[in-house]
C-alpha cells in the first residue's frame, strides 16, 4: 500500500527503464508514471507505480500532472522529427503551474551530442557537435531546461547515456543475420551502458544530482563497434560479424543505423563518482561473463 506520508516523485517515460526505475523508487517514494497508453496501467502497477494517462504532443492532457510531484524524471524520448523537443517544452510549460512546485528535475539524454570526434575522447565540458536530428533534438531538450531550471527555482540533472544494453538487448539478431561491420582500420568506438545500471545512476542523481550537472553515465570503456559484436557472438558461440569497408557498408544498412556507425568518440565518466553508485557491469566483457550461452 502506498504511504501518503512518502515524497512524490513523477516519472515521465514508462518503458524498460522507467519501470525498472519505479521499483526501486517505490520503496522510499509514492511514484507516479506518465504513459499515454492506458492499456500499460497494469504493467505500472505491478512496480507499484500510480499510472497517469497523459500525452506528451497534446498539452491539453498533461493537466494532472500540475503540481503532482517536486522531483521529476524525465526519460521520454523526444518526438520523431525536427530540431526542436517539443514534448520537453510541453512539459516544462505544465510543470511551471501548480502550487506544489518542482524542485529537481533529472532529464536523461544521450551521448550522441557530441557528435563525431574520430575516436578523441570527450568529456561534459564538450562543447556539443550533434549531428542527426535526434541529437539535436536532445540539445534543444538540455538548453530548454537549463534555463528553465534556474529561472524556476528547479535544480536540473543530465544524465548523457549511450548504447544501452541487457540480457534482451543484445546484437543477436544482428549477428545472426550476418549483418556487417566496419572493417577494424575504419571502425567507430562505442560506449555502453547496462539497462541495470542506468536504472541504479538515475536513482542516485535523485539524491545526489548537483543542481545544473551534466554528467557522462557510462562504463567507460573503450571499444569499437565491431569489437564489441565479437565480444557478444564469442560468448554465444556465434559466427562473428562479416566486415565491410565504410563505402560498402554505408549502401547496405539503414540510415539510423549508419548514423550510429559514423560516429566515434571514446566518452569519460569521471563525474560518475559524484552520484556514489559503484556500476555493477563496468563493462561489456563483466556482463557476459554472467549470462547463458543460449540466446
Amino acid at each position: 500500500m502506498q504511504s501518503f506520508d512518502k515524497p512524490s516523485i513523477l516519472i515521465i517515460g514508462c518503458g524498460d527503464i522507467g519501470l525498472r526505475v519505479a521499483k526501486q523508487l517505490s520503496r522510499s517514494h509514492r511514484v507516479y508514471a506518465l504513459t499515454s497508453q492506458q492499456n500499460r496501467f497494469q504493467e505500472v502497477r505491478k512496480v507499484s507505480a500510480i499510472p497517469i494517462l497523459g500525452d506528451l504532443d497534446k498539452p491539453d492532457s498533461l493537466w494532472r500532472l500540475s503540481g503532482l510531484a517536486q522531483t521529476v524524471i524525465h526519460l521520454a524520448p523526444s518526438q520523431n522529427s525536427g530540431n526542436r523537443d517539443c514534448r520537453t517544452r510541453n512539459l516544462i510549460g505544465i510543470l511551471a503551474q501548480g502550487s506544489n512546485a518542482v524542485r529537481r528535475l533529472v532529464y536523461i539524454s544521450t551521448t550522441g551530442v557530441y557528435g563525431d570526434h574520430r575516436g578523441e575522447k570527450v568529456s561534459e565540458i564538450t562543447p556539443v557537435n550533434s549531428q542527426s536530428e535526434r541529437a539535436k533534438r536532445e540539445v534543444d531538450a538540455a538548453r530548454a531546461l537549463r534555463l528553465w531550471g534556474p529561472a524556476n527555482g528547479v535544480a536540473v540533472a543530465i544524465l548523457r547515456v549511450p548504447g544501452i544494453y541487457a540480457a534482451d538487448r543484445l546484437p543477436i539478431d544482428r549477428l545472426k543475420a550476418q549483418t556487417p561491420a566496419l572493417l577494424p582500420e575504419e571502425d567507430a568506438y562505442s560506449n555502453h551502458l547496462h539497462s541495470d545500471d542506468l536504472a541504479r545512476l538515475v536513482c542516485a542523481t535523485v539524491y545526489h544530482g548537483k543542481p545544473q550537472r551534466i554528467i557522462n553515465a557510462c562504463d567507460g570503456g573503450e571499444t569499437k563497434m565491431g569489437d564489441y559484436f565479437d565480444e557478444v557472438a564469442d560468448a554465444f558461440e556465434l559466427e562473428r560479424a562479416p566486415r565491410l569497408p565504410a563505402s560498402e557498408l554505408q549502401k547496405i544498412v539503414s540510415p539510423m543505423l549508419w548514423s550510429f556507425m559514423r560516429e566515434s568518440r571514446r566518452v569519460t565518466n569521471q563525474r560518475l563518482q559524484e552520484l556514489k553508485t559503484p556500476l555493477r557491469y563496468p563493462s561489456v566483457a563483466h556482463f557476459l561473463k554472467t549470462i547463458s550461452k543460449n540466446p
